[in-house]
């Protein structure tokens, strides 16, 4: 028994011939919109015309990825709130014992009568550019001379140390930063005072604590602060967290290694200290031989004074005797061998007789 088709499905052209005709279809309007661009249009209409399915195909899809989304995001937002308020409470609590101990810091310096620490004058740098030579590290910063910029005044951020003022211009100054392989900085150890040298590695970025004995104090995570013995930096500014600590047998010094805590490749402003980095001079050494020379030149005046008066007393033997004058000290001040007294009266001339004439260099009583 053989099964055919209905009638409907035996009129037209067969399967094949359909086939090739709308193949050589499509090849045709591919060439045409390839090579003519004259299907633009036409393609634009279209895609038009089923955006609207192509959205409602893929409504499903958008609403379940929302939802998941919307889940994701409310357990990620719950989990930071959540560290964000144990963050809140560790930080009221190192807050309340850090105002505790201000107001302990500040009593105790009452009762020593020291004086408050005088805060430092600063201005805000931003950077220019990195300094031409690739061996150092030095930055280039648009504040100078005008801006009261001076070597050796030290470079901060909001983290620690960066840098040292080297070179001054008048509307730019180079900072070494102090990983630089010249810099070399006074550093103290936070957490047990042992006191040290930070000298920069160069490119390497990091620091290196020479010259420490393998039995110092000295621990991985340890915080660097200034020591503020050099009177450049001033003390408590962190420098540094150790990160690696190693002990040689062969070795009588530590070989420390430390990663600088600010931002020293990432920041772009900076903070300049405005301190005076030039020693102070001592007054008193300089004041010691003017005072010799004053004291020498005010006994030398004494001496004159009483050399005249005793030539005077040799040549007026017969006349009335005068009240001899206030010889002066060399600080200044009369002399009481010579000072009259107001209330005994003067001697006449008469009643001095010539033997009791005083003989000459000596003064008259």
């Amino acid at each position: 028994m053989e099964y055919s088709p209905p009638p409907l499905f035996k009129q037209g052209a067969s399967a094949r011939a359909k086939v090739v005709f709308f193949s050589l279809i499509a090849l045709i309007l591919l060439v045409a919109d390839s090579r003519l661009r004259s299907l633009v249009m036409i393609r634009q209409a279209v895609g038009t015309a089923l955006y609207p399915v192509e959205a409602a195909a893929l409504l499903p899809r958008d609403a379940a990825y929302a939802i998941g989304g919307y889940f994701t995001s409310l357990a990620a937002l719950q989990k930071e709130n959540r560290r964000l308020r144990e963050q809140q409470l560790s930080n009221a609590q190192a807050l309340q014992q850090g105002r505790q101990l201000q107001a302990e810091n500040d009593q105790l310096r009452r009762l020593l009568d020291a004086h408050e620490r005088v805060p430092l004058k600063s201005v805000m740098a931003e950077i220019l550019f990195d300094a031409r030579d690739p061996f150092t590290r030095k930055i280039i910063v648009d504040r100078g001379a005008r801006s009261g910029v001076e070597p050796g005044q030290p470079v901060i951020d909001d983290l620690g140390v960066v840098g040292q003022v080297t070179r001054v211009f008048p509307l730019s100054a180079e900072v070494a930063l102090l990983t630089d392989k010249d810099q070399a900085l006074p550093v103290q150890v936070l957490r047990s005072g042992l006191r040290s040298v930070a000298y920069g590695q160069g490119n390497s970025g990091a620091l290196d604590l020479r010259f420490v004995p393998t039995n110092a104090d000295v621990r991985n995570g340890d915080i660097l602060v200034t020591s503020g013995l050099d009177g450049i930096y001033p003390a408590g500014l962190a420098v540094a967290k150790v990160v690696h600590v190693e002990n040689k047998s062969s070795d009588p010094f530590e070989h420390i290694t430390c990663q600088p805590l600010a931002g020293i490749d990432r920041n772009r402003q900076l903070l300049i200290l405005l301190a005076d980095s030039r020693l102070p001079v001592r007054p008193a050494d300089d004041a010691q031989p003017a005072a010799g020379k004053t004291d020498a030149a005010a006994k030398g005046g004494a001496k004159a004074a009483a050399k005249d008066a005793s030539v005077h007393a040799d040549k007026n033997v017969s006349a009335k005797p005068a009240p001899a004058a206030p010889a002066t000290h060399a600080a200044g001040t009369p002399s009481p061998a010579v000072a009259p007294k107001p209330s005994t009266p003067a001697p006449k001339a008469a009643a001095v007789p010539a033997s009791a004439k005083p003989p000459a260099g000596k003064a008259a009583p």
